[in-house]
């Protein structure tokens, strides 16, 4: 008897580790998933436009637009977007965006920010 509530409690853990790997393996994929591109617009519109100006045209931050960015090479701008300017009001946004990611706005900015 006792040797079958042993093995009953050991089969209740292996499902119990089985199901917390499955589940960590779950969420480490869905953080390292890229960010749905409406949320990404949603966060360029919200939290660069709190600083850039909504249009983009500038405030705070200097204007993002097509013509403001035409000369600035993307490579640059992904690092600023990433990294970014050291003694200024830009934050690094490397916590929240990945490369690719920051490579996306970067395009979307060019092509004069959509809705």
């Amino acid at each position: 008897m006792l040797y079958l509530l042993a093995r009953s409690v050991w089969v209740r853990c292996l499902v119990l580790t089985a199901a917390s790997i499955v589940f960590l393996t779950m969420a480490v994929e869905a953080a390292a998933a890229p960010v749905p591109e409406a949320r990404l617009r949603h966060l360029v519109r919200q939290d660069c436009g709190s600083c850039h100006g909504l249009t983009f045209r500038g405030g705070l931050g200097s204007p993002l637009t097509p013509a403001a960015l035409v000369d600035k090479p993307d490579e640059s701008l992904v690092a600023t977007i990433l990294d970014g300017r050291p003694g200024t009001a830009m934050p690094p946004w490397r916590p929240f965006l990945s490369p690719d990611e920051a490579l996306a706005v970067v395009r979307w900015l060019r092509e004069g920010a959509p809705e």
